[in-house]
């Protein structure tokens, strides 16, 4: 789960900007807080990723527990560059990992947290 400082802003950048489906919502006004859930698939094994947005709150701090979020993409070169046309933000450039060949990349959401894009032959993101 994320806290998000704008939960359609949030929504936006999974769908728009990572290609997730927004797979339900959920409005507790009397909690005063509000849900999305987004993915990449339907079916029951899937992995959801919960935006939660807490009325009137706008922004929060990252902390120092919260590293990153990792997604498997089959190509992460052309994953940046449908991203950065989509007005996402690249904040680590595709190329491999320090020591190894894994390709990755790093983005941020609009609240700055960071996802990290792993190249893997199978993933279908």
């Amino acid at each position: 789960m994320l806290r998000v400082g704008d939960l359609q802003r949030s929504i936006d950048f999974y769908t728009k900007v990572l290609g997730m489906n927004l797979l339900r919502t959920t409005e507790r006004p009397e909690q005063k807080y509000s849900l999305a859930f987004v993915g990449y698939g339907t079916n029951p094994e899937h992995a959801e990723l919960e935006l939660t947005y807490n009325h009137g709150v706008e922004r929060y701090e990252m902390g120092s527990a919260y590293g990153h979020i990792a997604i498997g993409v089959p190509d992460v070169y052309a994953s940046c560059d449908r991203i950065r046309a989509a007005g996402g933000s690249i904040t680590r450039e595709p190329g491999p990992v320090k020591g190894g060949t894994t390709v990755i990349a790093f983005v941020a959401d609009p609240d700055g947290y960071k996802i990290e894009l792993i190249q893997r032959a199978n993933a279908s993101a």
